[in-house]
């Protein structure tokens, strides 16, 4: 009597681990199904941002190549402003050295000899 009791309660135990092992397998079952799902919409999503930023970074290489264009464009212009600000400063120097020397036949130095008359010659 007391094996049939044991085998009873083994066979008991068993049934309880059985039950116990399929419901923790069955919510196994259903969150591998949700990962799965999840999956699924990331892969979606990525492939839809993967195809916005491929249209994002042609669009920027079009915007840079247009920019560079343009660029190349007005590149002379700066140049040519270079030029003009030299040439101006050119003008600039050579006025304030006219300037200068006039105003040392003007208002001569204490070392010059105050008593010799001035020419000035204008051309």
């Amino acid at each position: 009597m007391i094996i049939s009791i044991s085998v009873a309660a083994s066979a008991i135990a068993f049934i309880v681990l059985v039950y116990y092992v399929v419901r923790v397998l069955v919510k196994g079952m259903s969150t591998l199904s949700e990962t799965n799902k999840t999956l699924s919409e990331v892969r979606n999503a990525i492939h839809g941002l993967t195809q916005e930023s491929t249209k994002l970074i042609q669009t920027a290489n079009v915007i840079t190549s247009d920019v560079k264009g343009k660029i190349r464009s007005v590149e002379p212009i700066f140049n040519s402003a270079q030029d003009v600000g030299e040439a101006i400063h050119s003008v600039t120097k050579t006025v304030k050295q006219a300037s200068e020397a006039i105003g040392d036949v003007i208002h001569p130095t204490a070392e010059q000899d105050t008593r010799k008359p001035v020419k000035i010659k204008f051309k």
